[in-house]
């Protein structure tokens, strides 16, 4: 490690030289890659956190480039995984630190390996879905995960301890239903909101990280970068909780949520193989090119169907269907065109 890369970050006294030690020799997880976790993600690597796993389960598109950070046109003509274009633009931003790029979707039967050997869990879904199974596999786990969200102008954040404070599920006792909350469809989004966001996600991992933890970092931290408004509320446990107190993991067994999920923001719906399988997609892209104009790499196929949608298809047999915000609409489609 190269003390000189992280003078000024050591000069900070609650850092110094034994904590930016510790910190590469500490083990983080960014999961999703948009406009929060391409921010944590560079934040985290410049701080030198010594090995970072990326997951995402999208590609970068052109309409991501307006707030998420690690990414450029190049990576939109090569249809790059967020995690591959991620790591790469990383690894020229510090070579010190070891990336592992995993291009998957979290789910019932992946995510304990996923997370598993991390020291901090940190959130850039775009869901509630992924986080209440972050949530369940966290607090089982005893790893701290820090939640983040933004839309608009305003953004959350708040760190999950497990045993010590309020979960997420004390939080958000269940998923609101949908078209409840607003979205960045609905109300769109400001970059500076999401790099607000992330900036406080990556200080509290990083007190996490250097064992700093103190009751300030599980409060709610709320900003909006429009009316420049910032709050910290505390948050209280729920004495019932299902998940941190009950010990009761619904998401992590597989008995909520679905095989499908609408893509914020992109007029897409991501469909999931009911058992795990694994493609060939030289096959799909034969296959596919029966029926439409086929684009490919080594990570995806890219089909243009007659219907107007596209079908983007992934090794694991996860399959995004652009065009559609349906998700009875999508699975149809997903059968017709792959028969599963």
């Amino acid at each position: 490690m190269r003390h000189s890369r992280y003078s000024r970050q050591i000069l900070f006294p609650e850092v110094g030289l034994a904590g930016q030690e510790r910190l590469a020799g500490s083990t983080a997880v960014v999961v999703g890659l948009g406009a929060l976790g391409s921010g944590v993600a560079d934040l985290l690597a410049r701080a030198g956190v010594g090995r970072i796993r990326l997951i995402d389960r999208d590609y970068v598109d052109e309409s991501n480039l307006g707030r998420q950070t690690l990414y450029d046109e190049e990576d939109c003509r090569q249809m790059l995984p967020k995690a591959v274009a991620a790591a790469r633009r990383l690894r020229e931003v510090n070579s010190e630190v070891e990336y592992e790029p995993r291009v998957q979707d979290l789910n019932a039967r992946n995510v304990e390996e996923a997370i598993r050997g991390a020291d901090v869990v940190v959130d850039g879904s775009d869901n509630f879905e992924t986080r209440y199974l972050l949530n369940e596999t966290c607090v089982k786990q005893g790893i701290p995960w820090v939640y983040g969200a933004c839309v608009g102008s305003v953004g959350m954040s708040f760190t999950v301890l497990p045993g010590v404070g309020p979960c997420f599920r004390c939080f958000v006792p269940q998923s609101p239903a949908p078209g409840e909350l607003p979205t960045c469809d609905t109300a769109g989004i400001l970059s500076p909101a999401a790099s607000a966001v992330a900036a406080l996600e990556v200080a509290q991992a990083l007190r996490l990280l250097l064992a700093k933890a103190d009751d300030a970092v599980t409060r709610l931290k709320y900003v909006d970068v429009w009316s420049g408004e910032l709050l910290a509320l505390a948050l209280a446990r729920d004495p019932y909780c299902p998940s941190c107190v009950r010990g009761e993991f619904p998401y992590l067994e597989g008995e909520a949520g679905s095989g499908t999920t609408v893509m914020c923001g992109r007029d897409m719906v991501q469909v999931v193989p009911r058992v795990p399988v694994s493609l060939s997609l030289v096959q799909v892209a034969e296959k596919l090119g029966r029926v439409g104009a086929v684009t490919c790499n080594e990570f995806l196929v890219r089909a243009t169907l007659e219907e107007g949608v596209e079908l983007i298809v992934f090794p694991d047999g996860r399959a995004l269907v652009k065009g559609t915000t349906r998700p009875g609409v999508a699975r149809a489609l997903y059968a017709r065109y792959l028969g599963m």
